[in-house]
């Protein structure tokens, strides 16, 4: 899981330039102004965020699962 960890890292730091914009978000963007577009920019990311937060417990609990599982195993073997 540490392993993981880097690699977030990077794809979230890389990620930072695109503005979680799509095409039409865009065009609605560049015909307000630059306060607009921002707060168009932060509700983007606020309605993504959910999902983000769903799909990460999800994968704790798929991982965490995984090793009691892995530990429940080991055990049956040593007896």
């Amino acid at each position: 899981m540490k392993r993981l960890l880097p690699a977030v890292a990077l794809f979230a730091a890389l990620s930072l330039p695109a503005a979680a914009q799509c095409v039409m978000c865009y065009r609605t963007a560049a015909a307000q102004n630059h306060a607009r577009a921002n707060v168009l920019d932060m509700g983007i990311l606020i309605l993504g965020a959910p999902p983000v937060v769903i799909l990460a417990g999800f994968i704790a609990y798929v991982f965490k699962r995984g090793a009691a599982h892995d530990r429940e195993l080991a055990a049956m073997d040593r007896h």
